[in-house]
């Protein structure tokens, strides 16, 4: 992609100026890859604290949202919800005794590329994109998956959802981002493929947590449930990346006293979309709201800014003592 000289992108040649905003865990290493690559960014976060951390890493900042997207070949959102995103691209209408202000796609040059990197619901995506689309811009969303350890390292993984030339157009720039780039379809499919995915993760951690608490009822080690698990048919990444006990697995969460990679909100906020997706298409399915039920519960009592394999201090908390036992 090159710059129009409006500011705009076109296929086929080197990335121009990018406007990053949401600085927060994610985000700020994620800008401060690209600029490690040789990108120029201007970031913007509505907190001063993560404004001061970008600068602090060699980001340029601007004093608003509209400042940082003027002359940017491409604006790159990593923000909290739907909503903040749609807001955000829309602007305000003036209210009761308050001025409103443009939003994102007005402030662009027309043709800017807008990459959405949010989890959001799959609905808010397809709307997001089509109003870039309709204001004379091009869109993608592309949601990450591999945490704050994964931006820092520069290893996500983007699901991407996109017209195959505005795909192509991003790639160079996820690949910075991230070590696994793929192409799940049309606008809002990368927030599908994410959604999926995450739904798949939070049951799956909760099945490993309880087998572990299983075994320790049991009378198995921690690493004799392990090195059979993880060598049979109950292997998966809950259980042999990210580990809900410590020692089998020295670089889980599990040995840093659950210190967040991903936070039991976050899953919680994950499995809430699958649910509304769930909801919207009909889909009999049982574990997923289950699982949705069992994060919201954690993040509520406690487990919001732990990681979401503490999940099973939950579960033996909550578990009762055997049979025959006082």
């Amino acid at each position: 992609m090159s710059e129009t000289p409006t500011g705009g992108v076109q296929p086929g040649a080197p990335i121009g100026p990018i406007a990053f905003l949401g600085l927060g865990h994610m985000g700020g290493p994620m800008a401060v890859n690209l600029v490690k690559a040789g990108y120029t960014v201007t970031g913007y976060d509505v907190v001063p604290a993560a404004l001061e951390t970008a600068r602090a890493h060699g980001i340029a900042t601007a004093d608003t949202a509209a400042d940082a997207v003027a002359g940017a070949a491409v604006v790159l959102t990593m923000l909290p919800s739907g909503k903040h995103l749609l807001d955000a691209y829309r602007g305000t209408p003036d209210g009761p005794g308050q001025p409103g202000k443009d939003g994102l796609l007005a402030a662009a040059a027309p043709g800017t590329m807008f990459l959405d990197c949010s989890t959001i619901n799959v609905d808010e995506a397809r709307e997001a994109s089509a109003l870039a689309v309709e204001a004379g811009h091009r869109a993608v969303d592309a949601p990450v998956s591999g945490g704050v350890v994964g931006a820092e390292a520069g290893t996500l993984t983007f699901m991407v959802g996109a017209d195959p030339a505005d795909f192509e157009a991003v790639r160079p720039m996820l690949e910075v981002m991230g070590k696994r780039v793929v192409h799940c379809g049309a606008h809002g499919a990368g927030q599908a493929a994410k959604i999926c995915n995450n739904m798949i993760l939070g049951i799956s951690m909760i099945a490993v947590s309880e087998a572990f608490v299983l075994g320790e009822k049991l009378g198995l080690t921690h690493q004799a449930l392990f090195d059979v698990a993880s060598a049979a048919s109950g292997q998966c990444w809950a259980l042999t990346t990210n580990c809900p006990v410590p020692g089998p697995v020295p670089t889980s969460p599990a040995n840093r006293d659950y210190q967040p990679g991903f936070a039991g909100a976050l899953m919680a906020k994950d499995l809430k979309l699958a649910l509304n997706a769930l909801e919207s298409t009909g889909v009999a399915a049982r574990l997923g709201p289950m699982a949705s039920e069992i994060y919201d519960t954690f993040a509520a009592e406690g487990g919001a800014g732990r990681d979401f394999s503490g999940i099973i201090t939950d579960i033996r908390d909550k578990s009762v003592q055997p049979r025959g036992q006082a």
